[in-house]
């Protein structure tokens, strides 16, 4: 009896001693500079984000975040490297629908699973898609849009972000919805896409709006609608739903850590992701770049990331883009 209450107490405080340890850990964090990776190339809607999110957050965490560009196979090589990393606070990754959810559908065997692999942070912002068109084109209504396609006219060359992009998936849909036709030119990267249709090398695309608003205001790009199924203050043109009916798709942004990241330290980063997406710099940033912010913690954003999964599965397989 004695040498069990022995052991019990050992095991307690033992116990103790694990929950201070992390109590501990998590009140020192950051004690150095963060690395967020980001699945996509500088220029790219995530990328800009990102930027967006991370000087003000750096600021309230006190600590510089360094963003790690790691683009490739439609967020894939990001995601793999996010995985693998040393589950200790100091490398975030900016999760997407796209490289979260979409890139591993077109390979088989995946090399990563959203939930299983990764602890959720916090989701910080829902991305709409705009349809933007070469501004040389004689295109200014959804309407005008699908009557071109079905002209037959060319080159009507559609570019994405690449296989399995948020732009590529978003933009297969629309073809599929409008009944019509579009080479797809799948090029490296937002900033390569959104580049293309802005010298004329393809003639739209359907954007992440982070990655259009800049060409669009300066008027190397013309909006013509944008995903979500209803009209939004953020842009002044109408969704495709008008033209299309039931025509919605749209993405979300946020931060996942390495599986086994003490909760201690994941609750810091998303008290921390709150904070900041209510600094006026980050709202005005965001509202600029025609994003939504829309904050959820660790487990609402699990249901966003298992959810996603679905949605976008079936849509995949209904478009035949899966790889299995």
């Amino acid at each position: 009896m004695k040498i069990s209450k022995f052991i019990a107490l050992a095991l307690a405080a033992g116990l103790n001693g694990t929950s201070a340890s992390a109590a501990d850990v998590a009140r020192d964090y950051p004690s150095r500079p963060i690395r967020l990776l980001v699945p996509n190339a500088p220029g790219s809607s995530v990328d800009t984000l990102s930027r967006i999110v991370t000087t003000r957050l750096g600021e309230v965490l006190g600590e510089q975040i360094v963003i790690d560009n790691r683009a490739g196979a439609g967020g894939i090589i990001g995601m793999e490297i996010a995985k693998t990393a040393t589950p200790d606070g100091y490398t975030l990754i900016t999760a997407t629908t796209a490289a979260s959810t979409i890139a591993r559908l077109m390979v088989k065997n995946p090399p990563y699973h959203p939930v299983n692999d990764y602890e959720p942070v916090a989701q910080f912002a829902v991305t709409l898609n705009v349809l933007v068109i070469n501004p040389k084109l004689p295109i200014k209504t959804m309407r005008e849009f699908i009557d071109y396609a079905k002209s037959g006219k060319s080159p009507f060359n559609m570019a994405s972000a690449g296989v399995g992009s948020q732009s590529h998936l978003s933009g297969a849909y629309l073809l599929q919805e409008a009944h019509i036709e579009s080479l797809h030119v799948p090029y490296k990267g937002g900033g390569a896409s959104s580049g293309a249709v802005v010298s004329g090398e393809s003639q739209w695309s359907l954007i992440p709006s982070a990655a259009a608003m800049n060409h669009v205001s300066a008027g190397r790009l013309r909006a013509i609608a944008h995903t979500l199924p209803k009209p939004t203050p953020l842009l002044t043109v109408p969704p495709i739903a008008d033209t299309i009916p039931g025509f919605d798709y749209s993405g979300w942004m946020g931060f996942l850590v390495p599986k086994g990241t003490p909760k201690p330290i994941i609750e810091k980063l998303r008290a921390a992701v709150a904070k900041t997406m209510e600094a006026p710099q980050v709202k005005k940033g965001m509202v600029f770049q025609a994003t939504e912010i829309i904050v959820l913690g660790p487990e609402e954003f699990r249901k966003v990331l298992q959810e996603s999964m679905e949605k976008n599965g079936k849509l995949v397989k209904a478009l035949g883009l899966s790889a299995n």
